[in-house]
């Protein structure tokens, strides 16, 4: 049975029919959020990173949220392999005293960036033209951004109440913040973005750390980070809680888009998990190449699931650990698949993107 299944919108099925899984027809990467549901992913970052992207001539863009930019900050360093190594290895180790702090997860997650980016990963990703990274993060409004956790809990409540009836009033309670290596006034393509309130702010070496701990910065798990340098005065959350798995007018950018992902269950913001009728719109994924795993392939993971937060209290830390190691092995399964499709195209099932469960 097949580990992994492809889905792709009409003008990307039809680039791949005529040219296989070329890479140089990729012009963005997509990391998603979703904590360790990513280690599904794991082989296949390995292989993206160090053999597929690996003799890159022109740019390639980034964009992630969360454990998503996570990764794909990697693929900015130097090494990207020891990179992405190193998150996998310090994330599916972490273990917390058994009633953890805000300030102890927060300094736990500080030390497991710092240990990915090494010494000189943030100027590396700071400096790279080639890999031009995007990290998203939101800024806080209002009382959202008080020092009061009660009235932080409030304003939370109040916007996901209104994001009931509205993506567009998460507006009214944050500003989508995108950091980007892409210096040049509207040169990245997310520069336009109206769905929104969106800021685009230069990543440079000093703001890397505080952009990729914001991004990750779940409320009241994590501290957030506050006035992030180079960017608005403000807190920062979660870039999740306005692009989960995102809702962009991908369609727009010139190549196609990949985008490896742990399902094929596509979640716009963090607000709208429950929310059966937010559905991202078939027209903004044109364009874009869909990797995820396969139901036989899940249903062969430890507990027939793919890791998240919760594995915190469904198992005992030592099965935990073990669990996520099991994972991180079985995702080179993905990587094989993927590798064996470029190499030979016509072993490739795609499916049309509209097919995938909801």
């Amino acid at each position: 049975m097949s580990a992994l299944e492809i889905y792709a919108g009409p003008k990307a099925k039809s680039r791949i029919k005529e040219n296989g899984l070329d890479p140089a027809q990729f012009s963005l990467l997509v990391g998603a959020s979703g904590g360790p549901k990513w280690f599904v992913l794991y082989g296949l970052d390995r292989f993206l990173f160090g053999d597929y992207f690996a003799a890159r001539e022109k740019p390639l863009m980034t964009l992630g949220s969360s454990a998503g930019a996570w990764r794909l900050s990697c693929l900015g360093t130097a090494t990207p392999l020891r990179a992405i190594d190193e998150l996998a290895a310090r994330y599916s180790r972490e273990t917390y005293s058994a009633k953890p702090t805000v300030a102890e997860i927060t300094e736990k997650m500080h030390s497991m960036l710092a240990a990915a980016l090494g010494s000189s990963g943030a100027a590396e990703i700071a400096a790279n033209q080639l890999i031009q990274t995007h990290i998203v993060a939101d800024r806080c409004k209002g009382l959202a951004g008080s020092e009061s956790a009660s009235l932080q809990k409030l304003s939370l409540a109040g916007s996901a109440i209104a994001n009931v009836f509205s993506r567009r009033s998460l507006s009214w309670f944050f500003q989508r913040t995108i950091f980007t290596t892409m210096r040049a006034s509207g040169q990245s393509p997310f520069a336009s973005l109206t769905d929104l309130d969106t800021a685009i702010v230069p990543l440079t070496e000093d703001n890397v750390p505080e952009a990729m701990l914001a991004s990750g910065s779940i409320p009241f798990l994590l501290e957030g980070v506050r006035n992030v340098k180079g960017a608005p005065e403000g807190l920062y959350w979660d870039g999740g809680i306005t692009d989960y798995h995102f809702d962009l007018p991908f369609h727009a950018i010139d190549g196609l888009v990949l985008y490896p992902h742990f399902s094929p269950v596509i979640t716009p913001g963090w607000f709208d998990k429950k929310l059966f009728w937010r559905q991202p719109s078939s027209k903004h994924f044109d364009n874009v190449v869909l990797l995820t795993p396969s139901a036989e392939f899940t249903a062969r993971l430890p507990g027939g699931k793919i890791p998240d937060r919760n594995d915190f209290q469904r198992y005992s830390e030592s099965e935990r650990l073990a669990n996520w190691r099991r994972v991180l092995d079985y995702s080179h399964e993905l990587a094989l698949e993927f590798a064996q499709g470029v190499e030979d195209p016509d072993r490739l099932m795609i499916r049309d993107f509209s097919d995938r469960p909801v």
